[in-house]
């Protein structure tokens, strides 16, 4: 059974792209250079949306650069999990997650970061490099806030023990 992929249409002429890691539309509450998306459904949707079901594949055939952005949504909702203890109430989970989205992270195309070979990142262009730091950080940022609104839909006490069974799986079996 393959691996469940993108939607989103992408036009490499009149998308944003830094090198192969297109910049989709959010609807985002935070600051950031993402355009707003023109539906309510966005890329964070469906990050989330394909979590699960794509959490269980070791390899990820890449057919379009939204996929690009979707694998980085996986690998970053499984460190979110990661993060995350069954005993952490609401209010604790959103100042953990706001700090894990606001840390100092790797780049794609940078040092250190899992996947360079999926990501071809042009690292010389500082301004190019600084624009996909700002996508990246709203990006997360949006994406730990909804992945709370999931997680803590029954109770603001405990997380859903349903989310939380993930953190031991590991997407392309990799991590942030």
């Amino acid at each position: 059974m393959p691996a469940y992929h993108s939607t989103f249409p992408v036009d490499p002429q009149n998308d944003r792209m830094i090198g192969n890691f297109v910049l989709l539309p959010l609807n985002s509450k935070f600051r950031g250079p993402a355009y707003p998306a023109n539906s309510d459904y966005d890329i964070i949707d469906e990050c989330l949306d394909l979590f699960r079901a794509n959490s269980f594949f070791k390899n990820f055939e890449i057919k379009s650069p939204a996929d690009r952005v979707l694998i980085y949504g996986i690998l970053y909702i499984n460190d979110c999990l990661s993060h995350l203890k069954p005993q952490t109430n609401h209010n604790e989970a959103v100042k953990v997650l706001t700090n894990l989205s606001l840390d100092n992270f790797k780049l794609p195309g940078s040092a250190g970061f899992p996947l360079n070979n999926v990501y071809s990142i042009p690292v010389q262009d500082h301004n190019q490099m600084d624009l996909l730091k700002n996508y990246l950080q709203q990006f997360r940022q949006e994406l730990a806030m909804r992945l709370l609104d999931r997680i803590y839909t029954d109770s603001k006490e405990v997380p859903s023990k349903y989310w939380l069974a993930f953190t031991r799986r590991r997407f392309m079996n990799k991590s942030l």
